[in-house]
């Protein structure tokens, strides 16, 4: 018999289910987190959860917070477990669960609720996943939207918004009013100087809003740079099934995740911080070349064996790696193209960071997706593969297996307009890459010409010659030989 989750069945679940070992009473709290998504409850979550466990920092609990429909169904949902959330580790030797209660309520979604919230004196940091497209960001320029509506929205009644940064900027203005010490913002979105990003974002809509205000949030908020990682997929009716299957608990919204997390982190906090370090935050000086190290080695990595995956009609992530032609493809693409563009990282092995990512990879338990690899690669390759292939020639370094790369991308798009072939091309831009992708087959180089996407690697002369050679291949020979040309 299965038991519904909430504080006072706490006691009464399954001996195998971890409990926290702190009361609700003594935590008080210290953090509001906007975007209380599975990645915040398996990782920055899980972080204050030990935290809390260990018997001290009882003082930064979360509070939950969102503006999008989806928080507020994300609030219903917590709201009747009393926002205790199961998490379990997708270890592929031992499936885990524990409860987590770090986070002690949840704001309702209302922005004057809201502001009043980010406006108390005891919180000293707001944190944020809000996803990549959250921060109003274009994606080719890297600049701020500030003429987006929702923005110009906010610049023109900043006492009433309806964004996460018009609540930011609203609280920080209430707080300068009433002399209260300013909050840190801390991004905990995997995109690259998030710290940066969010500065930027802050920065320029205050200035819209108010000039002086934006130099006071200038010189006394702290916008610190992070780099989080722990796999984490959507949950679905068959993930609650499973978690009432396995240890017997009812949970609206569980997570699952790999056992893995890292969180490495600026130390640039205005008003305090936990003392993260004590349960394995890593607290750096710059966190650039971790980001770095990451983009190019996993996200490099899940696109360079998505587009063979995919041409092999292999659906899961961890058959991929159990593919010998295509795991001895991605250990010497990563060793020979990839892992000669980082500088050194205090403290990292690449060769044993690039084994790790390989057991993550082939964790059968996270049953990551290939499709989901596959998904938006006109937006993902110029961030994962094409920089390293520029950084390559910048120093003279062969590039032929990130060649090869661009073209089982371009031979996959091919199949994407293929009436015999069940593959669909999730990319905002399918009907142009899969007409590009139809006149490479005759004429390689045509592809290359997308010049949004490719910049001047279009008019690398030998980057195109390389490209060239493995798509008549993959055309002549298919992928499984192509790929053993490779490594030979």
């Amino acid at each position: 018999m299965s038991i519904k989750l909430n504080n006072k069945t706490l006691d009464t679940l399954p001996s195998q289910v971890k409990k926290p070992n702190y009361s609700r009473e003594s935590l008080s709290p210290g953090i509001i987190h906007i975007g209380v998504g599975n990645f915040h409850r398996a990782h920055q979550a899980m972080y204050m959860h030990k935290l809390f466990n260990a018997g001290i920092a009882h003082d930064w609990a979360i509070r939950g917070a969102g503006i999008k429909s989806y928080d507020a169904a994300m609030r219903d949902k917590l709201k009747q477990q009393d926002w205790l959330t199961t998490v379990v580790e997708l270890d592929d030797k031992n499936l885990t669960a524990q409860v987590t209660a770090a986070m002690t309520d949840f704001i309702e979604n209302d922005a004057a609720t809201l502001i009043t919230a980010l406006s108390e004196s005891e919180i000293r940091i707001v944190s944020l996943t809000i996803t990549e497209g959250g921060y109003f960001m274009d994606d080719k320029t890297g600049a701020f939207n500030l003429a987006h509506p929702e923005i110009q929205a906010d610049i023109a009644n900043i006492d009433s918004p309806s964004t996460v940064f018009g609540l930011i900027i609203a609280a920080l203005k209430f707080r300068r009013a009433q002399n209260i010490k300013p909050f840190t913002v801390m991004s905990c979105d995997n995109i690259p100087h998030n710290g940066n990003v969010t500065q930027r974002v802050v920065a320029e809509m205050a200035n819209a809003i108010d000039p002086e205000l934006a130099n006071w949030i200038s010189k006394n908020v702290t916008f610190p740079n992070s780099m989080v990682d722990c796999i984490t997929p959507a949950t679905s009716v068959q993930e609650r099934e499973r978690l009432t299957t396995l240890f017997g608990i009812e949970d609206q919204a569980p997570v699952f995740c790999e056992p893995f997390r890292q969180w490495v982190l600026e130390d640039n906090f205005v008003n305090g911080r936990p003392p993260l370090e004590e349960v394995g935050v890593e607290f750096v000086e710059d966190v650039a070349p971790f980001e770095l190290m990451k983009l190019r080695i996993l996200n490099g990595g899940h696109a360079a064996i998505a587009y063979p995956a995919s041409l092999l009609n292999i659906a899961f992530v961890h058959d991929v790696m159990a593919d010998p032609m295509i795991s001895q493809y991605l250990k010497k693409l990563v060793s020979e193209e990839v892992i000669p563009t980082l500088a050194p990282v205090p403290g990292v092995s690449f060769d044993e960071y690039f084994s790790i990512i390989e057991s993550r990879f082939a964790n059968p338990e996270v049953r990551d997706t290939v499709p989901r690899l596959c998904q938006d690669a006109s937006n993902r390759l110029p961030k994962f593969i094409l920089p390293i292939i520029a950084a390559n020639i910048a120093s003279n370094r062969d590039c032929k297996g990130l060649a090869l790369v661009v073209a089982l991308w371009c031979r996959l798009c091919f199949e994407g307009g293929n009436d015999e072939s069940d593959f669909t091309l999730d990319d905002p831009q399918s009907a142009r890459l899969i007409s590009q992708a139809t006149l490479a087959k005759e004429n390689p180089s045509v592809f290359l010409q997308m010049n949004d996407i490719f910049g001047n690697l279009s008019n690398d002369e030998n980057f195109t010659k390389n490209f060239t050679f493995w798509l008549e291949m993959l055309w002549d020979i298919g992928t499984l030989a192509t790929l053993e040309r490779y490594l030979k």
